[in-house]
Formats: C-alpha cells, sequence, structure tokens
C-alpha cells in the first residue's frame, strides 16, 4: 500500500470560504505555491502534501475566527509551528488551511521570582532562553531543533536535557487553545499543583493538533546552574556506551544530560562541524551544579565508563568548547543527511525501560548492518530513548520498504519489552498502527471519543494519530 492509499481526497477549500478567509487575513491569507509548498513538507519520508492555502495569525482572537469560519465552510486547519516534525504531523492529507503561528512569538510575561514565563505559542526556544537569562533563568527542554513552543507543547517534546528536567508535560503549567468550533479555553494555572477537575492541560499536550490550537503557554522556567561541565567519552561499541548509561542511572547520580552517537553519527558530525572526534560509538554528557557537586558527579561517571572501557574522556568547561560540543549534537541529524546527498531519512525513536535499553539498540544495530542501508543512531540515553535513521534514496522503492520494515522491527521489540513506539516523535501518520498495539483498542476507541467530543467535524488536523474518529 502506497502511503497516500489509506487517506481520504482532499476536500478543498470553496470559494466562499477563500473570500472570508481573504476578508479576515488580508496579505496573510496566501495561496501561492511555493508557500503552500512550504508548509506541506516536514522532516518525514512523505511526499509533498500541500495545504489549498496558509494563513499566518497574530492573536487568540484570529485563531478563533479563523476556527468559526472552518466550522462554517467545513475545511480542515492544521496547526502549523516550524515544521521540523519527523512523523508527517504537518502534512495536509485533505488539503484545507495550515495556520502558520510563527508570527506569535511574543514573550508576554516572565515572572522570575515564581519561575514562570507565559510566551504565544510561535515564540522559538532558543528566543525564549535569550529572554529569561537576565532574570537568571533558562527552559530546559531541548528537542535539538529551535522549535516553537506550541509545536514542542503539540508534540510532548522532550530531549537532551529530560533525563534531569523532564519532558514538555511536566514543564508545563496552564495553556490557552481554541477549540475547533472557535471557543476559546484556558487551562491550568501558574500554581506549581492543582487538584481542580480533570486535567485538561496534560490532554492537550501530546495532541498533535488534533483536539485545539495552543496560542498561549505558560511553562516553569529552572535557574541557570552555578556550574555546567560537558564531557565526551569513547567506548569499543554501542553496548558498552549504553550500559555506562544505564550504570549512571541506576547509581542516582543527578547528570543532565546524556546522550548517544555511534560512530557513523560521530563520523557524520565530524565532517559537518570540522571536528576531530574520535569516530567511536560515544557518550556526550553534561553535568549541573554547584562547583563540588559538578566535579563530584563528573568524578564518579569517569570511573563507571572506564570500567565499561571508555577513553579519552574529554573535559569541556568552556561555555565556547561546551557550545561547540551541543551544537555538533543538534546537527546530527543534517550531518547524516550530507553522507549521503540526496537522501532522505526514515527516522524512527523508540523508548524502553532502562535495563531493556542495550538489547533494544543492539538488535537494532544488527539489523540495520545485516540489510545494509546507511543509517546512524543518536539517543537520550539517559531515559532510555534512542533514535535510528535509515538513510534511503527516496526513489528506491527497495530502500524504502527495507528501512519501514527494519522501524517496524524496532518498535514492535520496544512494546514487547514494556516500552513505547515513539518516546518524543510523536504518532503522526507513520505509527498510527502502533499506537493500537501499545495501547489496546479500547484505549484507542477512548481517544478518538475525546476526539469526536471536542472536534465532532473532525477539522483539526484530520487523519493524524488515527483513522475515522
Amino acid at each position: 500500500m502506497s502511503y497516500l492509499e489509506k487517506f481520504d481526497q482532499a476536500v478543498g477549500l470553496s470559494k466562499p470560504a477563500a473570500d472570508a478567509l481573504s476578508k479576515l487575513f488580508g496579505s496573510r491569507f496566501q495561496t501561492a505555491q511555493a508557500v503552500r509548498d512550504h508548509h506541506g513538507r516536514d522532516e518525514s519520508p512523505y511526499p509533498l502534501m500541500a495545504p489549498d492555502a496558509v494563513v499566518h495569525a497574530h492573536s487568540t482572537e484570529e485563531v478563533s475566527a479563523l476556527m468559526k469560519l472552518a466550522s462554517a465552510h467545513r475545511f480542515p486547519v492544521i496547526p502549523y509551528g516550524a515544521g521540523s516534525s519527523v512523523e508527517g504531523q504537518i502534512l495536509a492529507i485533505r488539503g484545507g488551511i495550515s495556520l502558520d503561528l510563527s508570527q506569535m512569538d511574543q514573550v508576554i510575561e516572565v515572572h522570575a521570582d515564581d519561575m514562570t514565563a507565559t510566551v504565544q505559542a510561535g515564540v522559538r526556544r532558543l528566543a525564549l532562553n535569550e529572554s529569561v537569562r537576565h532574570a537568571g533563568l533558562f527552559f530546559p527542554v531541548d528537542p535539538g531543533a529551535d522549535a516553537t513552543v506550541g509545536g514542542m507543547c503539540a508534540t510532548r517534546a522532550s530531549g537532551t536535557n529530560a533525563v534531569r528536567y523532564g519532558t514538555m508535560r511536566e514543564n508545563v503549567l496552564a495553556m490557552t487553545v481554541v477549540l475547533a468550533d472557535g471557543r476559546v479555553l484556558k487551562v491550568g494555572t501558574r500554581a506549581r499543583k492543582s487538584s481542580a477537575g480533570y486535567d485538561l492541560t496534560r490532554l492537550l499536550i501530546g495532541s498533535e493538533g488534533t483536539l485545539g490550537v495552543i496560542t498561549e503557554v505558560t511553562l516553569r522556567l529552572h535557574p541557570l546552574p552555578m556550574a555546567v561541565s560537558a564531557a565526551v567519552c569513547t567506548f569499543p561499541s554501542v553496548q558498552h556506551a549504553v550500559q555506562t548509561a544505564i550504570e549512571i542511572m541506576q547509581s542516582g547520580i543527578p547528570i543532565a544530560r546524556c546522550e548517544l552517537l555511534d560512530a557513523n553519527a560521530v563520523k557524520a558530525v565530524n565532517r559537518h562541524d570540522r571536528l576531530q572526534l574520535r569516530e567511536a560509538p560515544m557518550l556526550l554528557m553534561e553535568f549541573h551544579g554547584s562547583e563540588s557537586g559538578v566535579h563530584e558527579q563528573a568524578e564518579l561517571v569517569e570511573t563507571l565508563a572506564q570500567d565499561n572501557g571508555g577513553s579519552a574522556f574529554d573535559w569541556a568547561t568552556a561555555p565556547e568548547d561546551r557550545s561547540r560540543l551541543w551544537t555538533a549534537r543538534h546537527h546530527a541529524y543534517l550531518a547524516a543527511l550530507q553522507t549521503r546527498p540526496g537522501c532522505r531519512s526514515v527516522t524512527t525513536d523508540a523508548c524502553v525501560p532502562i535495563s531493556e535499553l542495550a538489547h533494544n539498540i543492539d538488535a537494532a544495530v544488527s539489523d540495520a548492518d545485516a540489510a545494509g542501508i546507511p543509517y546512524f543512531i543518536v539517543g537520550h540515553v539517559g531515559d532510555g530513548n534512542f533514535h535510528v535513521g535509515y538513510l534511503i534514496d527516496p526513489d528506491s522503492q527497495h530502500e524504502r520498504d527495507q528501512a519501514e520494515r527494519l522501524s517496524h522491527d524496532l518498535v514492535k521489540r520496544a512494546i514487547a519489552c514494556a516500552g513505547t513506539c515513539t518516546g518524543e516523535h510523536g504518532i503522526g501518520l507513520h505509527k498510527m498502527e502502533f499506537l493500537i498495539e501499545e495501547t489496546g483498542d479500547d484505549a484507542v476507541s477512548v481517544m478518538a471519543a475525546v476526539k469526536r467530543a471536542l472536534d465532532p467535524l473532525d477539522l483539526l488536523n484530520p487523519g493524524k494519530i488515527f483513522v475515522g474518529a
């Protein structure tokens, strides 16, 4: 079955709807093919699926007005942030409007004493941190890409700092959300906890734009650490590196980041960022705390690494050196793509109990080596989450099929050991069948019932997470 056969035909955008949108948004209602194409592709292996038009919103009130039009004229709306999703979340499989929130980029207020910030959904992660740095605070969720806060909420993002600071689920306190019929909900508060009714905030985090359009978010901030130190250590095999990560977590060392790069990923970032890292499986780690605490943590980790064959344990304490290392880590995906010009990456992620991590990565490596498809592995191994990117020729159906088979086998192993089919990428189009396998028919039926209750016309990002809501 091709990628598109299982989806409905696009419903299109009627002339009355287009006229109403043009009147409401003026030049911010765009139908140029280049603009539509830009909003019709992400980092997934799927082909271009362009919307009928793109709207740039500036306020919650405008989003509400748009959704009222969508409800009246029955056209789909796909929320769009930075376009960095990897499971097809932003693709317009039924046409309609791509609602671009990137111009809603204001930091509304910062409450330094409470360590919170309220921002519009289009604020980028790096811009947010720049705006709160003067208060001695930072927002720790770091998925790698300079994603928007709204997009990070929609996919329940996490990333390199999650092992210490948690995911978006733990760092979002409140949101303003526009429902499919245009109603505006304010869920959550700036208080650190609440027992008031259903937790609608957590329901909407990870909903991938299918339940509402997130327009404002109140975030939990954290103090900038007094001392920060990063280290790299290479190992004779991926298994030795993973075992070290497992022992770090089981020892209770409060490491801030613990990232795995396999030899293929290290080779790619060396070429891309002009580094001279040893091209072997590597852990890239970071420690936050007081000067003495960071030193003690690092000494304990170095001992564990040496016991597992770790060598070339190098420190980076200067900010510019740490920045260079983490920039290289964040470039791993793009760097890997450049090792095979013209390729696309079929990228999958899974998250497993820490005790099952070594087995799962070992099996993924063995399968990929046997298949002969170029690949790379990176992982937030401190919390059991790892990613494999299979670099395929997009014109080769054989390679595409091979990569999908490898991805399916990887995910099925993760589910079989009480893990999840996705630690942070989300379901989108790519993992709908695994959601059923992981949670069961009854759980998916309950999710679909929630979708019908909040979006009975199936206007918000239709066809994602599950089909036939």
